[in-house]
């Protein structure tokens, strides 16, 4: 029996549960599930294999109220390759687990009367299974009595709490057939899942987990869970929680509140405008109320809005544990942040930088120092930890940084109840004005046709694939839409609300992107959990955005190539909607704020920053249910994530300027600017 819950027996919620399932996917008081919108489940997995057969094995206990509520919640899983077995009270598992032998039986889940299976639990934990090759494949368990009391997750999985139980509690671990019988689990008796984990364990039966929740359980009068070990976090970034950088930096510190962290946000801009980075490198106030404020650990994100090297990150970590996340790669370079071919970083960042007047730019003659002293930085005392948002920017760090760096790899957040597909595509083309059956193909960003993120091949694609039935959206800032000169172009301008862009991303058939420079890529994530496919290069962390094969297409580096499967994409409805399916089931598992959670707590654990938790868990507050796309009170997102559109002339001076001084700014201007703050802060201050 697991400590502190009970059977629920004639508990009337229960029965409420159980009599809604014709109507809806189950939830739980105070927390009922909504309608999620979706693609149906292709027949087979990716790689053409069955989904795997799983047995769903009751005890009883005497509980005929939960055992009828645990079954509809099997049934309604629409699980076809799922069967369930009811075990009498007190009955030895030997037969059960001995029929696993046979060929119906790949994997093995455990339940007790009264649990209930999260809407989408089987096939998420299914499709993990598979495609990890893992033993034992761990979600998330919500506790609930009169409401939602917290969610949890194994943490280490060989923990043995002081009590001699073990974490696992049957319903949140999917376990392999092949792992459980080399275990001779079959010699046991009754129903005994702390010698069946301590077997697996003794085995070395490989171990995941996907951050979504996949059981719900009743723990009658259990008001208010220990929240644990926690930090007090300190967010360091340079303009704020705004832009690509700036939203995954907010959604990790949103991670880290929904896991019981005080987390405070702190920005260099405040101290020192914009215009003055090339020449500030001191934030005395910023850094005096960091280490004024009791804080264990500074999370950093960008620095060179406000910045151009990484001394803040030195001066807080003579104090305090320091980790910087790896939005970019400009921590290891002389002042790029994303180093272009011909860049000069193996022999040393110096003058000769090809691209010294392009954002974040820095006189060509302070460039070999800016690398040197960021060198100093990263192998000193007090170093900070990088932290790298793919394995491709784990790699290139290790690669760049050489071996005295300390780098980990983290996943980033994603709402996944916000980005959701839609339940009804056809109505959101018409509430969006998008023509209903052309086959709509997005792409943008923050300044959708920079150069940066590869506009001249995208150009080139779009062109070759632009025909009657094709329609276009651009999301992002586009500083000159002739430029594409495509036919049926929907230009959104600056999306603000994470709401709004998901209905873009779901309303769309395929998302398209020819950069070359994403650490990780935010936008084929974003699209993926809509149900959206997305067509790009074969290069950097876009290897981790999109999972070739599963979640879209990744081609070598060559406009040809991209255009080729965009094209074959177009003409294949029913391998889109297959890829857009499992693009969903893939990141709402590994890229939820629980996710980021998950691999944050280990991180921290890892380090010693943080106690493991002394039951085998990781806790999260009840809040972060609502992140999720089966919860009916979901996060609705946020907004004034993205700048607003500028001003018509605002736009026409943008044009004007890049027309004649191109996207990179003169040293000669960026002084003037830096003149002109200067001046008004000093105005500021006279008044």
């Amino acid at each position: 029996m697991r400590p502190g819950c009970r059977r629920l027996s004639a508990d009337p919620a229960l029965r409420t549960v159980a009599s809604e399932f014709g109507e809806e996917a189950h939830g739980v008081a105070g927390w009922p599930s909504a309608n999620v919108g979706h693609e149906a489940r292709p027949d087979r997995l990716p790689d053409g294999r069955a989904w795997p057969t799983i047995l769903v094995l009751i005890a009883h206990e005497g509980d005929a109220d939960g055992l009828s509520a645990t079954i509809a919640s099997v049934v309604a899983q629409d699980y076809p390759e799922a069967r369930h077995d009811v075990l009498a009270d007190g009955a030895p598992l030997n037969g059960e687990l001995a029929a696993l032998s046979g060929p119906d039986a790949e994997y093995l889940l455990l339940l007790h009367a009264g649990d209930l299976l999260a809407p989408g639990a089987l096939t998420a934990l299914g499709f993990e299974a598979v495609g990890s090759g893992a033993d034992r494949v761990a979600g998330l368990r919500v506790l609930f009595d009169r409401g939602v009391i917290g969610l949890d997750v194994i943490g280490d999985p060989s923990r043995v709490c002081a009590d001699g139980t073990v974490p696992f509690t049957g319903g949140d671990v999917l376990l392999s057939r092949e792992a459980v019988l080399r275990a001779g689990a079959s010699e046991a008796s009754g129903f005994d899942l702390v010698a069946l984990w301590g077997r697996l364990e003794a085995i070395g039966a490989s171990f995941v987990r996907i951050g979504r929740p996949v059981l719900l359980q009743h723990c009658r009068g259990a008001r208010a869970r220990s929240k644990g070990a926690s930090l007090s976090i300190a967010a360091l970034t340079d303009r704020g929680l705004s832009g690509g950088a700036g939203i995954a930096h907010r959604r990790l510190a949103d991670a880290l509140r929904l896991s019981g962290h005080r987390v405070t946000d702190y920005r260099l801009d405040a101290e020192a405008p914009p215009a003055t980075a090339e020449w500030t490198d001191r934030f005395p106030r910023t850094e005096a109320a960091i280490c004024g404020g009791g804080h264990d650990l500074v999370l950093a994100g960008n620095l060179h809005g406000a910045t151009r090297g990484i001394d803040p990150l030195a001066h807080l970590g003579a104090t305090m544990p320091v980790a910087a996340v790896l939005h970019d790669l400009f921590p290891l370079t002389g002042r790029c942040a994303f180093p272009s071919e011909g860049s000069r970083i193996a022999t040393g960042c110096d003058a000769a930088c090809p691209s010294a007047d392009q954002y974040p730019q820095l006189a060509p003659n302070r460039i070999a120092t800016a690398f040197a002293a960021k060198r100093a930085i990263l192998s000193g005392p007090g170093a900070p930890l990088l932290l790298a948002n793919s394995r491709w920017t784990l790699s290139t760090a290790r690669a760049l940084g050489g071996p005295d760096i300390r780098v980990h790899r983290i996943d980033l957040a994603f709402p996944t109840g916000v980005f959701r597909p839609p339940e009804d595509r056809a109505a959101l083309r018409r509430s969006l004005g998008l023509a209903a059956d052309d086959v709509l193909i997005l792409f943008g960003a923050v300044i959708a046709d920079m150069p940066g993120k590869g506009f001249a091949d995208l150009k080139a694609v779009l062109g070759r694939v632009a025909r009657p039935g094709v329609g276009f959206v651009a999301v992002g800032r586009l500083d000159d839409p002739s430029r594409f000169d495509l036919p049926n172009l929907v230009s959104t301008g600056p999306v603000t609300d994470e709401g709004t862009l998901a209905r873009w991303y779901g309303a769309c058939d395929i998302h398209v992107t020819a950069s070359r420079i994403e650490t990780l890529g935010q936008m084929p994530i974003e699209a993926g959990l809509c149900g959206t496919p997305t067509v790009a290069y074969v290069v950097g962390g876009l290897t981790d955005a999109v999972i070739d094969g599963v979640s879209g297409l990744l081609v070598p580096p060559v406009p040809e190539r991209l255009a080729a499967a965009l094209a074959a994409l177009i003409a294949d409805a029913p391998r889109r909607r297959r890829l857009g399916a499992f693009a969903r089931l893939a990141f709402e598992g590994r890229n939820s704020h629980a996710s980021a959670a998950i691999r944050l707590h280990d991180l921290f654990v890892e380090q010693g920053w943080l106690l493991p938790p002394p039951d085998g868990r990781i806790r999260f507050a009840p809040e972060m249910l609502g992140r999720f796309a089966f919860a009916k009170r979901r996060d609705p997102g946020d907004a004034g994530t993205v700048a607003p559109a500028s001003p018509a002339a605002v736009r026409q001076l943008r044009r004007a300027k890049q027309a004649l001084l191109g996207r990179g700014m003169p040293i000669w201007m960026r002084r003037a600017l830096y003149v002109a703050a200067l001046f008004r802060r000093r105005v500021g201050r006279g008044r």
